[in-house]
């Protein structure tokens, strides 16, 4: 049986451990009369409870406690409180062997009872099949074995025996996996996933490495090329609906693992796994190009729009001189008709008399030259119609596009482009829809004749497909990021079984009346207590008056003198070289162990070979100048050593394995519990290659981006990192972090910035079970809302709405489903935040989470405005995360600090 490690040690421990709430134990260990009675026949109190012990620890977490094994203090006092024994009597339990025996025994035949065996080994593999085809994470697998063998009254084998059943089940499933990818293909297939190893055109590049080549710069050109791309990956005719018979976290992950090899190594995995692997990573290539063609057409159009709106403002300026001189022309000459009209005198010779009738007929001549149609910079998007014109037909007719009613009239202006294309027709033809047109667009897209501007007709469909496409009401069909928004969520038919079952995976009362009246009472309690204390000044650094609203900032909670000690603690630390920390941390908690071989599941035998790659990584080196900086080290090791050893879930596994160690640290607790934590975005500019595939935002100026966005623990620990869009607000991202981290640390309490909040985020926290409480800067303009009329005065002018509980009401099913999907990992959280935040006002969901949000949003204001604590403890883990911060910006040095890769998984 495999023996690849799949669990760690805490994860072990959790599948094995006893309930920790005092609502849970109730539940697993309140004994009936039926059990009272059968406890009661032992004889001696030592005995009775330690019968009632071995009764509770069989029912959960499913063992039977070891002669030397002590039982968890909470479940002990629980047990022997329901036996009006003292807990202390348990010392003097099984002084015989032979009594622990017997009490098995007696267990087995009251209860039903037994021991794992060998002869369970298979089935409980089997029965894992299901879940291993879902998911290769060990402590899913392990959950769900305990659960299963619980339910089946089956005691727990060994850790090591659990898990390899669980590792055994993985394997098959693999198996599985890479024959259902390849049962279906032909001789023709193979031929064609073959050919993708070999040189595009005699170049250096290799077809699969050209299909995926990252998008280049915002024009025709790369728009084209990607369409080029899309056509070749549909060339190859995989049986159709490939895609659909494997699990897509699966299917994505076998994509990822091959995407990091090259033709060589993929050669290396046996025929059926190198040919499933090809299959999922041209599945996972259609979805990625498909999503870069819609992400270039949305970058041209708004760099189109930059560019015309910069032209409008250049000839504005240019003109400025001549438009002045016109009207001030125009106003003495008005002025003159005005007084002739006046005095009864002729207007004419009023007009000759300031300006030659010429020179008056050349200004009005230089007047309607000056003046405008209309005064809006989309009129010279018409200058630019070539650009969007050489790719418009290609990517019409490549994408296969599905609307919402809300968007078909769009949809019905694209199927016009598209005959128009196929007919070659150079005219809009007269019945052509123009209802999705808005107002700026009218004047351009249809003359006073009513004839429809070809240029503009065109320009407008493919701005308002951009929109629809932005705001989930066009959905693109093979895409990952344009999907329908139903199929990211679990199936109704499932979550209306989960809800049945009341197992839903959210925090709080399925039942909307009864959170609703739990909620808005514990509103109404708020609002009517900070009312009162605000009337009377008594809450702490807050004033609330007419004016509105001033919390002053509280003074620090480090004394002044406190800097002193930490300069002397600095100067004790010894200086010493980033490699001799690395080797000394991995020492200390073996990280390296989790850097497998992606074939065998073996870990690397150079730690030290392994630790100049991860260092190359670290500090922004890149492997050709590591390996030129390292004598003995060549760069096809560290290369071999990258594409077989270092992935995302290793980096991942191995940076979970530093954080619980950090947190186990005696000395860590003084900085902090490891429940709460903080994420902010720290952007690195794109430079190099990378260039192209940045992203600008206003907020960090002109020049394109990445940002790594960043969870750090009050302990200091960055547990979860990821590279994002710098044009996406910072809100996106904070749910991912905390869901999708895999180190053993659990937060409760989470602090962002003002960029870090959204309605969305505090509904979804909520639901999710996070306390949310972001630092927001401009708290004096962020608006609270009432469930109804409010007569707390003294809040009024904080107070912007009432909340639209109806409108919650409606759609409380779709919010449920939607956190349960998240909760499941159907859909990452800031997928959906993305598209929540870019609907349209009146998409119900949309509503609906934000009104949640809104009660959430406002019930923090409101602790926020009592609680002086709050406020520090949140500016207190910012300042954590602006720490770490800093030390990134200082290792991450070369390359001038700037991200030279144009890759996601390489940055």
């Amino acid at each position: 049986m495999p023996r690849r490690s799949i669990l760690s040690a805490a994860e072990r421990a959790e599948i094995y451990a006893p309930p920790d709430s005092t609502e849970e134990m109730t539940t697993r260990y309140e004994f009936n009369t039926q059990d009272l009675a059968v406890i009661r026949s032992h004889r001696g109190s030592q005995n009775r409870l330690g019968f009632a012990v071995q009764l509770a620890y069989m029912r959960f977490p499913g063992v039977m406690l070891a002669v030397d094994e002590q039982p968890a203090g909470a479940v002990l006092e629980m047990v022997a409180a329901q036996l009006n024994i003292g807990p202390e009597v348990w010392g003097d339990y099984g002084a015989r062997a032979e009594t622990r025996r017997e009490h098995l025994v007696e267990l087995e035949q009251l209860y039903g009872y037994r021991v794992f065996t060998t002869d369970d080994i298979q089935m409980a593999v089997a029965g894992l099949g299901e879940v291993a085809w879902q998911t290769d994470k060990g402590i899913v697998l392990g959950q769900v074995l305990a659960e299963t063998l619980r339910g089946q009254r089956i005691l727990l084998p060994s850790p090591p025996v659990l898990e390899r059943v669980c590792s055994e089940a993985v394997t098959r499933s693999n198996r599985r996996i890479y024959e259902t990818l390849t049962k279906d293909l032909t001789e023709h297939h193979r031929l064609r996933l073959d050919q993708l190893f070999e040189r595009k055109d005699g170049g250096l590049l290799t077809w699969l490495a050209w299909l995926r080549l990252p998008p280049g710069k915002p024009n025709s050109r790369y728009v084209l090329e990607h369409i080029d791309r899309l056509e070749k990956l549909r060339s190859l005719s995989l049986p159709v609906g490939v895609e659909r018979l494997v699990h897509q976290n699966r299917l994505l992950k076998i994509a990822r693992e091959g995407a990091q090899m090259t033709a060589t190594d993929l050669a290396k995995f046996e025929t059926q796994r190198r040919y499933a692997t090809i299959v999922a990573l041209v599945v996972e290539s259609v979805a990625t190009v498909t999503d870069e063609i819609i992400d270039l057409h949305d970058r041209v159009i708004i760099r189109l729009m930059a560019l015309a709106k910069a032209k409008h403002q250049e000839q504005f300026h240019k003109s400025g001189k001549a438009v002045n001189d016109s009207v001030k022309l125009f106003g003495v000459i008005g002025r003159a008709l005005v007084d002739a009209k006046a005095q009864g005198a002729d207007p004419f010779a009023a007009i000759e008399a300031i300006i030659g009738w010429d020179a008056f007929s050349a200004s009005v001549s230089e007047a309607e030259t000056l003046a405008q149609p209309t005064f809006d910079y989309l009129r010279l998007l018409g200058d630019t119609y070539a650009t969007v014109r050489r790719y418009a037909p290609r990517m019409l007719d490549v994408l296969e596009l599905k609307a919402a009613p809300t968007a078909q009239d769009v949809i019905d202006g694209v199927n016009v482009l598209r005959r128009m294309n196929r007919d070659v027709l150079r005219k809009v033809p007269a019945d052509a829809p123009t209802s999705f047109v808005k107002d700026r667009w009218e004047k351009l897209v249809v003359d006073a004749d009513n004839n429809i501007d070809r240029r503009f007709y065109e320009l407008c469909v493919m701005a308002e497909l951009k929109n629809k496409l932005r705001s989930g009401d066009v959905s693109v069909v093979g895409s990952r990021q344009f999907k329908d928004f139903d199929d990211y969520l679990i199936p109704t038919a499932t979550f209306n079984v989960m809800k049945t079952e009341r197992r839903l995976p959210v925090s709080i009362d399925t039942d909307c009346e009864t959170y609703l009246t739990e909620r808005i009472g514990l509103l109404e309690e708020q609002l009517a207590t900070v009312n009162r204390l605000a009337s009377t000044n008594e809450l702490t650094d807050v004033v609330i008056d007419g004016k509105g609203l001033k919390v002053s900032a509280h003074d620090t909670i480090v004394p002044d003198d406190a800097q002193v000690l930490i300069d002397r603690t600095a100067a004790l630390l010894p200086h010493l070289k980033i490699t001799e920390l690395l080797v000394e941390v991995e020492q200390w908690t073996g990280f390296s162990r989790h850097f497998t071989h992606l074939k065998t599941g073996a870990g690397v035998k150079d730690k030290a070979l392994l630790l100049t790659t991860s260092l190359a990584d670290g500090i922004n080196l890149g492997l050709t100048k590591m390996a030129e900086s390292c004598p003995g080290t060549t760069y096809a090791k560290l290369a071999r050593l990258q594409a077989w050893h270092i992935r995302d879930e290793t980096y991942a596994a191995a940076l979970a394995e530093l954080v619980n160690a950090q947190h186990q640290q005696p000395f860590a607790v003084h900085w902090g519990d490891g429940t709460t934590s903080s994420s902010d975005g720290q952007r690195f500019r794109a430079g190099g290659r990378a260039e192209t595939t940045g992203h600008v935002n206003p907020k960090y100026g002109t020049e394109p981006g990445r940002m790594i966005y960043t969870h750090i623990s009050d302990k200091y620990a960055p547990f979860h990192s990821k590279v994002v869009n710098v044009g996406v607000r910072d809100s996106t991202y904070v749910l991912d972090g905390l869901l999708y981290h895999e180190s053993d640390i659990r937060i409760t309490e989470h602090y962002t910035d003002t960029n870090g909040f959204t309605d969305h985020v505090f509904g979804l926290m909520h639901l999710l079970g996070f306390r949310f409480a972001p630092r927001i800067r401009d708290l004096a303009d962020t608006r609270i809302y009432t469930p109804g009329r409010d007569s707390n005065d003294v809040l009024k002018p904080l107070i912007g709405g009432t909340l639209n509980l109806k409108h919650l009401r409606a759609h409380w099913d779709e919010l449920m489903r939607l956190a349960a999907s998240i909760r499941q990992g159907t859909v990452t959280a800031s997928l959906m935040l993305r598209k929540l935040g870019s609907y349209p006002r009146q998409n119900g969901l949309a509503i609906a989470a934000r009104e949640f949000g809104r009660i959430e949003r406002t019930l923090f204001i409101l602790d926020w405005l009592q609680n002086p604590d709050l406020r520090r403890r949140s500016t207190a883990g910012l300042n954590k995360g602006e720490a770490r911060h800093a030390l990134a910006k200082a290792v991450f040095f070369y390359r001038l600090g700037e991200f030279r890769d144009r890759t996601f998984d390489q940055q």
